[in-house]
């Protein structure tokens, strides 16, 4: 499959267990299967960028995919409030955190690949409204699809790195890319302010309820 990198510059060879421990999924090599994206994040601080374009063989690697249907996106978000380091600190906040990540946390450093939702800031904001009880299950889950921002696919392991080959790079314009990537967070959040002060139906899940009621993974009211 061919997998693209947004960066500064050409990478020929990704470092194992480089990058930030506090990106969405720990130390990994972040990247996407659009290539449009890779320009977008290649300019995210309005300079050009290099867009670096790799072939990676999966056979025989493990992947957690966060967005099949045996997950939810609390699996997802109990990741990030793992490895993203800031959160609101409020009671309410510390709490979901501690449950989320005891019922909810599926560890990425047993795996391979990782495949999962992006937390940009605008995502990253989605979410910290849901841990401070602000918004309901349902529109966090709307929430995650504004904006369109995609799936990224993180390798982990030293043997997905030795899979990866990088086959060529082009140039990634910050006059057009940084533009659309500002374009697309701001349609994200104007949409989400929208529909955050639509009104609540009486069957909406808040994290509250999922604490009190003691909800897990396999709980069909979180599918």
């Amino acid at each position: 499959m061919l997998l693209y990198h947004g960066s500064t510059h050409i990478i020929e060879h990704p470092v194992y267990h480089g990058g930030k421990r506090n990106n969405d999924y720990g130390y990994g090599f972040y990247t996407t299967e659009n290539i449009e994206l890779a320009k977008e994040w290649a300019c995210s601080t309005d300079t050009d960028g290099i867009v670096n374009i790799y072939e990676l063989d999966l056979s025989g690697l493990s992947v957690l995919n966060l967005n099949s249907p045996h997950f939810c996106i609390l699996n997802w978000l109990a990741i990030l409030t793992k490895y993203r380091s800031y959160w609101q600190s409020n009671s309410i906040s510390e709490t979901a955190k501690k449950y989320l990540q005891d019922h909810f946390f599926i560890d990425p450093e047993d795996y391979d690949i990782v495949i999962g939702y992006r937390a940009d800031d605008s995502y990253f904001s989605f979410a910290q409204d849901f841990i401070s009880n602000a918004i309901s299950y349902h529109k966090l889950t709307e929430a995650m699809h504004l904006g369109k921002l995609g799936e990224q696919m993180v390798l982990k392991s030293s043997e997905a790195h030795e899979r990866i080959r990088l086959i060529d790079s082009v140039t990634a314009s910050a006059n057009e890319y940084y533009i659309k990537k500002r374009q697309r967070d701001l349609a994200a959040r104007r949409q989400y302010r929208s529909f955050k002060l639509s009104t609540d139906s009486p069957a909406d899940i808040f994290m509250l309820d999922i604490m009190r009621e003691e909800m897990k993974s396999d709980d069909p009211r979180l599918r």
